[in-house]
């Protein structure tokens, strides 16, 4: 543990980061799974892919995340979800 004043601030700020952080992360996993479950239903998995879109997005303007990495998770979603309409289609 640090003695001095500013570092004991700068401790407890990156605590206090850090739970924000791995909120967030928490976030964006479970909007990845219900992407994945609902991908029977194109309706629901529509839905689900619109939520998954709008928690990157924050996470991206939290700064939880690169702009290039929610890009990459975001194609990943859509080709996940556009691959389960049309394999229910045939």
């Amino acid at each position: 543990m640090p003695n001095i004043k500013s570092a004991i601030k700068r401790v407890k700020v990156a605590e206090r980061n850090r739970e924000s952080n791995r909120a967030w992360r928490t976030s964006v996993r479970s909007a990845r799974t219900e992407v994945a479950t609902t991908s029977t239903n194109k309706e629901a998995c529509q839905k689900a892919l619109n939520k998954a879109y709008k928690v990157i997005d924050m996470a991206v303007s939290k700064g939880v995340l690169h702009k290039n990495a929610a890009a990459r998770r975001k194609s990943r979603l859509a080709l996940v979800a556009n691959s389960a309409k049309t394999s229910k289609k045939k």
